[in-house]
């Protein structure tokens, strides 16, 4: 495992940038989706999900149609975002984030 050290800072948004070698290294690329792990009292784990089709990701899914009030995500976003990928045909986790 290669180790950065590498100082980033928040935007107004609260967005931060992954340094270019680290999005290089592993292979990040627009659109690309991580799991977000707090860890108490010292900060955030970020791990990359990889990139599948959206029905293998069925039950993160369900998970967030379960749970989407509690996590400030509005139902009929998660259905329209849905809805575009049936009509593709195809599509990545990251067309429901």
């Amino acid at each position: 495992m290669k180790k950065y050290a590498k100082i980033v800072q928040t935007d107004v948004r609260g967005q931060i940038v992954i340094p270019k070698e680290v999005r290089q290294d592993l292979n990040i690329e627009s659109g690309t989706g991580f799991y977000m792990y707090i860890i108490e009292n010292e900060g955030i784990l970020l791990k990359l999900i990889p990139l599948k089709e959206l029905h293998e990701h069925s039950h993160i899914v369900k998970e967030i149609e379960i749970n989407a009030d509690k996590i400030n995500v509005k139902k009929e976003n998660l259905d329209q975002s849905l809805q575009n990928y049936k009509k593709q045909g195809k599509g990545n986790i990251h067309n429901i984030t």
